[in-house]
């Protein structure tokens, strides 16, 4: 099997396990927090994070990947900025509506996109950011219902969506930059996300639902369902990165509406959520978003990898053609023709 139908299959699947894992947990913590009364999330979360390094410091003493460590300094501050984009997340869940919760994780994709462009110079097609548009169309139309607006909530909102676009794009450039695979960057930086949530979670839950999560009634239940979250929260975190290196940050943010949009109608089939219209429109303009998002991404590739190919092939012919005499980095053949040499990039590898 080539280099290319293998990259094929390993993004296929790092994209099916996200979803089925992100669908899985949700379904979990909604038992937890709705029928359980369990409300603690940030805490929470800094559990997952904690059980996820444990679970990779096995592997990692099972020998199923190998240790690689490298830039300390990029990879506390990676860690650091995960935990407090999912805290503020969670701060802009409680103080603001859910429609404009939703409207904050909408905002993700275009802010992504901008500061790509701007830091960068990453080019998106008109056929890309189209199809990004019908996509947050749908998605908004399915799931955004009042915009109750406060200064504090939207402070918040801001925040939370600069500190999630920043961290998902250095999930990307890291993994490039330093050549190291989504679970040494994992492994390396969840002690630190685990940490910052472990310290700042409990304040936080105390503040947004006014009970301590120390002196909750810890049932069989209760544990057995925090305890299958947790298990859950490894496959998703290491799915989050897996995906985020294999594609890009605005790829894994489609990915993310994708599953909210199943969560939605898993929610009406297994759970009898209440279910309108209006949903279902939503949903049907958001996959029709999302496949043309994939169509266009993947055409695109080709078209990439197409002219990569005959770039290579011109210069292999070039090296191989014993009639060009070389000077100052061009040579000329027999018949007038320029070659030129490639031309590389010194950042190529922050280049998503």
């Amino acid at each position: 099997m080539s280099e290319g139908p293998k990259f094929q299959l390993g993004t296929v699947g790092a994209l099916s396990l996200s979803v089925v894992s992100s669908v899985s947990i949700v379904i979990c913590n909604k038992a937890l927090i709705s029928t359980l009364g369990f409300t603690f999330a940030t805490t929470l979360t800094s559990w997952h994070l904690l059980v996820t390094f444990c679970s990779l410091h096995v592997a990692l003493w099972m020998k199923f990947f190998e240790h690689k460590p490298f830039d300390a300094r990029a990879v506390m501050v990676f860690g650091i900025l995960n935990g407090i984009s999912i805290g503020l997340l969670n701060l802009s869940l409680g103080f603001n509506s859910v429609g404009f919760y939703q409207m904050t994780k909408l905002a993700i994709i275009p802010c992504t996109v901008l500061l790509e462009t701007l830091f960068f110079m990453k080019k998106f097609s008109r056929s890309i950011q189209l199809s990004l548009a019908i996509l947050l169309l749908g998605v908004g139309i399915a799931t955004v219902t009042d915009l109750q607006l406060n200064l504090l909530g939207s402070i918040l909102s801001l925040l939370a969506v600069i500190t999630t676009c920043v961290a998902q794009i250095m999930t990307n450039t890291i993994q490039k930059k330093f050549k190291v695979s989504s679970t040494q960057l994992l492994y390396q930086s969840s002690p630190y996300q685990a940490i910052t949530l472990f310290i700042v979670g409990p304040f936080l839950d105390g503040l947004l639902t006014n009970k301590n999560v120390f002196a909750f009634n810890y049932t069989l239940q209760v544990v057995f369902f925090i305890v299958l979250s947790c298990l859950i929260s490894v496959s998703v975190n290491f799915s989050t990165f897996l995906v985020i290196g294999k594609t890009s940050p605005v790829t894994y943010q489609v990915l993310g509406h994708l599953k909210t949009c199943l969560v939605l109608a898993f929610g009406y089939v297994l759970l009898r959520d209440p279910f309108s219209w209006r949903n279902i429109l939503g949903i049907l303009v958001a996959i029709v978003g999302m496949v043309l998002y994939s169509y266009y991404c993947t055409l695109e590739t080709q078209q990439k990898a197409s002219e990569a190919s005959a770039q290579a092939q011109l210069v292999k012919e070039g090296e191989s053609d014993p009639l060009i005499s070389v000077e100052n980095g061009s040579g000329i053949s027999a018949d007038g023709v320029v070659a030129t040499g490639p031309v590389w990039k010194s950042n190529k590898d922050l280049q998503a």
